[in-house]
């Protein structure tokens, strides 16, 4: 039964790995590298993320800088960028491509704290459906005679704590991610 509990623990842990990645993927109006994850750059016929063809960096709060290791992939690097459709027009000086993160309106903000507390509600639920496969089976091993009722029931509130416990970590991941958003 701790097997259960410790595997149910687990996934319950990559969920919120997973809501973080995701979260860090939002713009909330200040430069970070995490925002520019998603992008793949032609290197050599195979599709390369961003980081490993070039050093991004923040300078500052509002902007981007990416050194690629080789001068010869700055076209490359700026038609990616372009193509991702981030909002934001790479400047190419020859050595390095620099981005500037535009402002975030009101509006635009409002919009992407919806998406966030979207992604936190699928985090939960993802989380409660962790919990579900783990009640299922303490079901079928009780049906089975595998486990006494008290330890079914003992296992059940266990698993529930630690679903509790999981779905107060996402909120406060979500809360802290939609203040960031929302500060101008």
């Amino acid at each position: 039964m701790q097997e259960l509990k410790q595997s149910t623990e687990q996934e319950m842990k990559k969920s919120v790995e997973a809501l973080v990645t995701e979260l860090g993927k939002i713009r909330t109006g200040r430069a970070n590298v995490s925002m520019l994850d998603g992008i793949k750059v032609d290197y050599y016929g195979s599709a390369s993320p961003l980081n490993q063809v070039a050093a991004v960096s923040c300078p500052d709060a509002r902007s981007f800088m990416i050194s690629p290791w080789e001068t010869s992939l700055l076209k490359e690097i700026e038609q990616s960028i372009i193509k991702s459709n981030l909002g934001m027009a790479p400047m190419n000086d020859g050595k390095v491509i620099r981005l500037k993160l535009p402002e975030l309106t009101e509006d635009r903000r409002k919009d992407i704290a919806k998406q966030c507390k979207k992604i936190v509600e699928d985090a939960r639920v993802s989380i409660r459906m962790k919990r579900r496969d783990a009640n299922e089976e303490l079901k079928t091993k009780l049906k089975n005679k595998e486990i006494s009722e008290d330890d079914h029931k003992r296992f059940t509130d266990e698993i529930q704590k630690i679903t509790d416990s999981y779905i107060s970590k996402i909120d406060k991941i979500g809360e802290d991610k939609e203040q960031e958003i929302l500060k101008v």
